[in-house]
């Protein structure tokens, strides 16, 4: 039976909101410490590292993310192992958040002058000691606004768990607007919902892009 739209449907979305707002940071956190590994294995000057680092950034760069979703929500159920859509959707977007966040640092590390690799290895510092003192923190000026701009479209498509059954914000939406056949304004609310998620990390990467100009 359609009904009405009422208070509660709203505190509905905001509530659900939270989920989308708890899955993106998790995934973020996930993908940043596989980011790092990939980068790190993208510059050693080591072969198969490199060979390694590329396959996975191809494989997952090549592929649907609802794909990956999928693989993980039900190919591992298929194994015999209940797999929850929290787990899934952490899962998939931290594997597919670390291919990209990977090769966006790594091109932030090779923006960085080769005199300073030289200058570095010309005190004695090792290759990792190199990139922790020398090329990261000149590398992170480069690497804030692609990175927050993945970070925002990660937050728009952790609406593709709704998918998997993950109640997170577009769940709720459809959830709310089976019951209601009111999309209009469901939709736009949702939408709004997630400008006001995406907006303040457009802003927080202003201003850490000015902040790093001005101490550059």
């Amino acid at each position: 039976m359609i009904r009405d739209l009422a208070t509660n449907d709203f505190f509905y979305l905001l509530f659900a909101a939270r989920w989308t707002v708890a899955l993106a940071v998790v995934s973020i956190i996930g993908g940043s410490l596989i980011g790092v590994v990939v980068m790190v294995l993208r510059v050693v000057p080591i072969p198969p590292a490199k060979w390694l680092a590329v396959a996975y950034i191809q494989t997952i760069q090549g592929t649907p993310l609802l794909g990956q979703l999928f693989i993980i929500f039900f190919g591992i159920g298929v194994l015999g192992y209940d797999v929850s859509p929290w787990i899934a959707a952490t899962v998939a977007f931290s594997v597919y958040s670390g291919a990209f966040l990977g090769e966006i640092w790594r091109g932030s590390v090779q923006a960085v002058p080769k005199t300073q690799w030289e200058a570095s290895a010309s005190i004695g510092l090792s290759f990792l000691e190199q990139l922790r003192y020398v090329v990261i923190p000149q590398a992170v000026r480069f690497s804030i606004p692609p990175t927050i701009g993945f970070w925002v479209h990660l937050v728009k498509n952790t609406s593709l768990a709704s998918i998997i059954g993950f109640i997170e914000l577009t769940r709720a939406g459809q959830i709310i607007n089976a019951a209601t056949f009111r999309p209009m304004t469901v939709y736009l609310v949702i939408a709004v919902l997630y400008f006001c998620i995406c907006f303040p990390l457009a802003k927080m990467s202003e201003r850490l892009e000015g902040k790093l100009r001005v101490a550059r």
